[in-house]
């Protein structure tokens, strides 16, 4: 079967066979979550917290024969590669189409102009031929030359990224997390100067700086009795809130809220490799114990407070409220805000701390040790129980910050896993803190090892998503080729997303800062869309409306006159509601320009049914970045409202 649909891809013109390859081979989404979990359990060693997805697919050259399956793949991979790229060069050329402009058709005032995606377009060229031309070199059993004209068409495809101009217009999150390691190695605020710099100049708009780290606070505190001792005699949070104001860039406070003490921390303070951690160490108490009865995770070597423990909720809540009280930060981050990772089908679990148990059984009049996941009722409230802490505990930030400031913006580090895995494993429904509203901006954890793997990750995370908050999925640099890091923020670009987190700091090396550099729009010069969630809608529209221009004249679209003006005419009136909008921010308006948008998103299936069939990535993408707006205006209404 999969044979005679390779030979039927070598008989169609590139274009449908485009179109056609992604509805051939499914993606198992799934599989990255099962990979990583699984090694967890398995072993009691590994810490999923800092795993790293492998690829997706790994090509290597040699003769080795391609069977069907990964033939397809391959050519899905280049495919999708390519269309990324197309992308980026799309939104480099249209950079000079920006401001408010209408559709044109495809004979006005742009007829003279001839340019092509790439300049030359030999590399866009040379993988459009090999993608048609693939088919026949495995079925002809010529492997060889197949994977050789593969990765050379990858690397030729990387280096067609218009890594040298300015190429991201559309308002989105830019942000990095300044590790504790980083901020102690700075040492002093003329230290920390030089890496807000860096930012600076990377396009970098938002910070997450490290503020409460294995139990320490990175400041100087009254709730906590001390300071880290790496960072005693200055104090790293205040510096950094100056540095960041003289930049216009945001700093929020990250905050490790359950993880409360580790070994490798330990090792760097002198202390003894048992030592709970500062917290724990004046209350035990508080200790999340699994069933073992052990309060040291097997794999991370963390130590946890219980959720269930409202004593510990309420002291990280102190630590919080002085936060924000004495600092001018612009929002709170939350991190390892969820149980350790366990294993309910192999019985190993956690939540059995002294407050944890007596809250259950008060409720339920079972003590949780006594039952199992083969109990599966009554194992499920138990299950509700502990995510239910999870979440009265996020309300709890949210409700402090809505008092102190509502200003103050409220993030969380999260896991990418299904639903259902981390209900389960992590205790961690953070789809419920957005339709709560007491979260505005996820981040979650989108570690991979290429942008194929990426994608696996995110697609099906995107396609559940409630509306109300904003989705910054991360980029882990660690390990990670600058041009892969280059390639899955293009990825992230082209998904219904509001921006990148980078992890982390330390990574941020000068080749990857320059590429930076030189492609982001300096970021003062653009809203940032959990600030200003209406006035970026209209300009991430403004961009878009940009690219269709610039595609239109260049005459790179198929589509007829009679579409082309009911396209024009729904896009003009978006852009009247979305002026509107920003200028005068209102639910009533609100509601005006989510149906404009709505009508605009109906009818392009219909407009660009042609195109699509010629260029499926792009009218993906577009469709794409209208979702994302939608997005912002779910959430703009959601503020609104608060």
């Amino acid at each position: 079967m999969v044979n005679a649909l390779l030979r039927r891809l070598s008989q169609l013109s590139l274009p449908v066979a485009l179109f056609a390859l992604p509805l051939l081979l499914p993606v198992p989404v799934h599989s990255q979550e099962t990979t990583v979990q699984s090694r967890a359990s398995e072993t009691e060693v590994a810490d999923p917290a800092s795993e790293v997805a492998p690829p997706g697919l790994v090509v290597e050259a040699g003769d080795a024969p391609i069977d069907a399956t990964i033939a397809l793949r391959m050519q899905q991979e280049l495919m999708q590669l390519l269309g990324r790229v197309e992308s980026a060069l799309v939104a480099a050329q249209s950079l000079g189409q920006l401001g408010d402009v209408a559709l044109q058709s495809l004979d006005a005032e742009l007829q003279g102009v001839t340019m092509s995606y790439v300049d030359g377009g030999t590399q866009v060229e040379a993988a459009k031929t090999l993608l048609r031309e693939f088919p026949g070199l495995v079925r002809q059993g010529n492997y060889g030359e197949a994977r050789s004209r593969w990765l050379e068409a990858r690397s030729q495809l990387w280096a067609s990224y218009p890594n040298d101009r300015p190429r991201n217009n559309a308002p989105e999150v830019r942000s990095i997390w300044l590790d504790r390691g980083t901020i102690v190695r700075a040492g002093s605020k003329a230290g920390l100067e030089l890496l807000f710099d860096r930012f600076a100049r990377a396009g970098i708009n938002t910070v997450f700086f490290e503020t409460l780290n294995a139990g320490y606070t990175i400041y100087p505190s009254q709730v906590t009795g001390q300071q880290n001792p790496l960072t005693e005699g200055w104090d790293p949070l205040q510096a950094a809130i100056e540095l960041a104001r003289e930049r216009g860039m945001e700093l929020h406070a990250w905050v490790w809220a359950f993880a409360v003490g580790n070994e490798p921390h330990n090792r760097l303070l002198g202390q003894s490799p048992s030592f709970l951690g500062p917290i724990l160490n004046e209350n035990p108490q508080w200790a999340n114990i699994d069933h073992r009865g052990e309060i040291r995770h097997r794999g991370s070597r963390k130590t946890f407070l219980d959720p269930a423990n409202l004593e510990a909720r309420w002291y990280l809540i102190r630590i919080i409220d002085e936060i924000i009280l004495n600092y001018d930060v612009d929002g709170v981050q939350l991190d390892y805000i969820r149980y350790p990772f366990q294993d309910p089908s192999a019985e190993r679990s956690y939540g059995y701390g002294e407050a944890g148990r007596s809250r259950f059984k008060d409720m339920t009049g079972v003590d949780p040790t006594t039952i199992s996941p083969r109990q599966v009722e009554l194992w499920q409230r138990w299950t509700d129980f502990r995510v239910s802490q999870v979440t009265e505990f996020v309300g709890e930030v949210h409700q402090l910050l809505q008092r102190r400031n509502p200003e103050l913006i409220l993030s969380a580090a999260v896991f990418p896993q299904s639903r259902h895995d981390r209900i389960h494993k992590i205790q961690q429904d953070w789809e419920t803190w957005i339709e709560q509203g007491i979260i505005d901006v996820i981040v979650p954890m989108t570690y991979a090892a290429d942008t194929n793997r990426l994608g696996r990750i995110m697609t099906p995370m995107l396609s559940n998503l409630p509306q109300g908050a904003l989705m910054v999925p991360s980029v882990k640099l660690h390990d990670l080729e600058d041009i892969v890091a280059v390639d899955q923020m293009q990825m992230i670009r082209d998904l219904p997303t509001s921006g990148y987190a980078l992890f982390a700091a330390e990574r941020l090396f000068d080749n990857l800062k320059e590429i930076l550099q030189r492609t982001q729009i300096e970021s003062v010069q653009q809203p940032i869309p959990f600030r200003q969630p209406f006035k970026a809608a209209l300009d991430r529209h403004r961009a878009l409306r940009a690219e269709w221009q610039w595609v239109l004249g260049s005459e790179q679209i198929w589509i007829d006159d009679d579409k082309l003006a009911l396209w024009k005419e729904g896009d003009q009136a978006l852009s009247e509601a979305l002026t509107e909008l920003a200028n005068s921010p209102n639910r009533e308006q609100v509601l005006i320009a989510r149906q404009r948008l709505n009508n605009l998103q109906d009818g392009i299936p219909q407009w660009l049914r042609l195109h699509r069939a010629s260029n499926g990535y792009q009218v993906n993408t577009w469709e794409n970045r209208l979702r994302a707006i939608d997005e912002l205006l779910a959430y703009g209404e959601r503020r609104l409202g608060n």
